[in-house]
């Protein structure tokens, strides 16, 4: 049997297309791919619209918002697996028509809606009646059946609260006031994650495909290369460096193995990687951009709403973990290299650091701009629409610069380009708006020559991309919406809290356990963001109720909420690995979970010691943790290789296990025998390195 025996290719291509739909359009004919992709371009310029110039009620711009991504969800994704759509079928049409009337349906009736909050007519209940199960529909196509189900589940126990066991029970709702939670409300469909899908991840994600569109990815290749390509196993550690750049940008698991890993993953096993450790080492790699500052995921703009902090406090949570994950990542990259004798790329095939820099620089200034925006408190929303802006300047601003001959004359344009800015914010435009008026100046020029009306294809296909990316993510957001609508509605998040409390019989690590289980059977089934919300609304409050810091509760929730797309079975991030890997899917899925054992392990040394995400003590806390963090996860990888300076045996590896767990405890005296067992461990391995050298 062949290593690819068991790739189901239908099977890879359906996963992928329900994580990013923007590959599902491929394999429609022109005239509705067409229509799909205007869609899409005024999906995103509405956002965009809102963003800038916030023209409409929060509520309204929640529900067009949902309107669009069900459109898009019922064109872009088949009522069933393995349906061949060369074109979208008539019922589909209808479905996406009807779902974005109702989408409308709070901008219409603003007016009326809040005259008459509280006693919903007829035609409102049906409507939200008819507006929920769509969202389940479309939620069901692109995540199975489980989540909608459940969800789904929890309306009929709101109403029938009286008649539920004493520890479930509650007084009970009538069915008008369930659905105007779920509808009328931004407690329901229109709550947190939906605001947050509208505004900073709709952003975010459009940012990421206009940096991509700029050549941002061709700029890390080379850099990553120009890093590490020549090191020990450098075409590991490309992988590992570049997808860490990737993840700053895009936040997608399934994303970067499908852009970087066409990259990567041939050159590992042109380079003497298996195919199975390529895939899976990209896979790992991949899955940290959710967590890598400044973009993330999803997830986390809802936990910054969520716990009312700003979106810098939870950067500032995840900086040091990430790095953590990525440091493990490329320290079994360089563990595999040694134990196979591996070496790094050619001087040939690798690139200049500087000559890169030099090439491609301007396209990191958005990226810059961006993460001085959030560093210096300005709103997510507000570096978003700037980042997106700046983008398209500096790709419009360079193609006409290209136009002309002089370099003083280049440098009169960027020098005039600049102070008209300044003018028009001095005019009383808001920084937003005089952005989006210097684009629309830059545009018209760019009418006039080939090139130019190229860029603004390119820019159309960034808009429709991005809002097609958006689906997955926004669908998830609208769907959990109907289970924190319920769980609000009914006080049962308090409760299903107390109930872990009382199961762990108040053991925080047994918490923890319960807490990681729950997080990787939900993701068996269920993207990251919705992961994240059912398990942070369910087990965060009993973390805190153990003592543990509001923030690190729910990272530590986020955090096995991404791991689970690279746990087996489901193990996304691997599944998108296998077809360009040539490996199997599970071969995959499982050395993945070895290589990314920092996923697993960090966490839970946060909540013995929140220094590691800042959240106590001092700069010397956090560094020792960061030691102490460095040390456990070298010998767990050491571990998991079963090589360091020499090959180990059984027991040398159980010695060094034991050291890791010691570590990661944060009992009386556990630090000091981690330490004492690692330092004893190392002192042998270099003993036994020089014994053989010596032979």
């Amino acid at each position: 049997m062949t290593q690819t025996a068991d790739i189901d290719e239908d099977a890879v291509r359906r996963a992928v297309e329900k994580d990013d739909p923007t590959s599902a359009i491929a394999r429609l004919s022109g005239g509705d791919r067409r229509v799909i992709f205007v869609i899409g371009v005024a999906f995103a310029l509405f956002q965009l619209w809102t963003a800038t110039f916030n023209p409409l009620s929060s509520l309204v711009v929640r529900s067009v918002h949902v309107g669009f991504l069900l459109l898009m969800a019922f064109l872009l994704i088949g009522a069933r697996d393995g349906m061949k759509r060369e074109k979208v079928p008539v019922y589909d049409w209808l479905l996406g028509g009807v779902a974005f009337l109702l989408g409308l349906y709070h901008w219409v009736f603003e007016h009326d809606l809040i005259l008459r909050s509280g006693t919903p007519t007829d035609l409102d209940l049906w409507v939200g009646a008819l507006n929920t199960l769509l969202v389940a529909e479309a939620a069901r196509r692109i995540m199975g059946w489980g989540l909608p189900a459940l969800c789904l589940t929890f309306v009929p126990y709101a109403m029938l609260g009286p008649y539920m066991p004493d520890i479930l029970a509650h007084r009970g709702y009538e069915l008008d006031q369930v659905i105007e939670q779920l509808h009328f409300s931004t407690e329901g469909i229109y709550g947190t994650p939906t605001f947050v899908s509208s505004t900073f991840i709709f952003l975010f994600i459009l940012f990421g495909a206009f940096l991509e569109k700029a050549g941002v990815i061709g700029l890390f290749n080379d850099l990553s290369m120009a890093l590490v390509g020549r090191r020990l196993g450098g075409a590991a550690k490309v992988a590992v460096v570049s997808s860490g750049f990737m993840g700053m940008v895009n936040g997608s698991g399934v994303a970067n193995v499908l852009t970087t890993g066409q990259f990567t993953i041939p050159m590992m096993k042109r380079f003497g990687y298996s195919a199975k450790f390529a895939g899976a080492l990209e896979a790992t790699a991949s899955m940290g951009g959710q967590i890598m500052p400044p973009v993330m995921g999803a997830a986390a703009f809802i936990m910054a709403e969520t716990l009312g902090v700003s979106y810098l406090e939870v950067c500032k949570a995840a900086a040091i973990p990430a790095i953590l994950y990525f440091v493990s990542a490329y320290w079994m990259a360089h563990l595999e290299a040694a134990r196979a004798g591996l070496h790094g790329l050619p001087e040939s095939e690798c690139p200049k650091l500087w000559p890169s820099l030099r090439r491609g620089w301007h396209l990191l200034l958005p990226l810059v701009a961006l993460v001085t925006l959030l560093l210096s408190g300005r709103t997510p929303l507000f570096a978003g629409v700037v980042g997106i802006a700046g983008t398209v300047v500096l790709m419009m601003g360079l193609l006409l610069v290209a136009q002309m001959g002089p370099v003083a004359l280049r440098v009169a344009f960027w020098v005039g380009l600049g102070l008209g800015a300044w003018g028009l914010t001095q005019a009383g435009l808001r920084t937003e708006q005089m952005a989006m008026v210097v684009i629309g100046l830059l545009a018209l020029p760019c009418f006039l020559f080939k090139s130019g009306r190229r860029l603004l294809n390119a820019l159309m296909e960034a808009l429709a991309d991005g809002a097609r990316a958006a689906v997955a993510v926004g669908i998830a957001c609208a769907l959990v919406g109907i289970l924190i609508g319920m769980l609000t509605l009914t006080g049962l998040a308090s409760g299903l809290a107390g109930i872990i409390v009382e199961l762990s019989g108040g053991n925080l690590l047994l918490a923890l356990v319960l807490t990681m289980v729950a997080c990787i059977i939900l993701g068996t089934g269920l993207p990251t963001t919705a992961n994240y919300i059912i398990t942070a609304s369910i087990a965060a409050p009993a973390l805190q109720q153990l003592g543990v810091p509001l923030i690190v509760s729910h990272m530590f929730c986020f955090y096995f909420g991404i791991m689970a797309d690279l746990t087996p079975p489901v193990a996304l991030a691997a599944l998108a690995a296998s077809p360009i890997a040539r490996a199997g899917h599970m071969e995959i899925a499982w050395l993945a979970t070895r290589i990314g054992i920092a996923g697993y392990l960090v966490p839970f040394m946060a909540v013995f010691d929140p220094a590691l995400m800042l959240q106590s003590g001092d700069w010397l806390d956090t560094a020792y943790m960061v030691v102490k963090a460095l040390v456990g996860i070298g010998l767990l990888g050491i571990v998991t290789v079963g090589h360091y300076k020499t090959k180990l045996a059984v027991w040398e590896m159980v010695w060094a296990f034991a050291a890791a767990v010691l570590l990661v405890l944060a009992m009386p005296m556990t630090d000091e025998a981690g330490f004492v067992l690692a330092a004893l461990f190392l002192g042998r391995q270099l003993w036994r390195c020089r014994q053989r050298a010596a032979a």
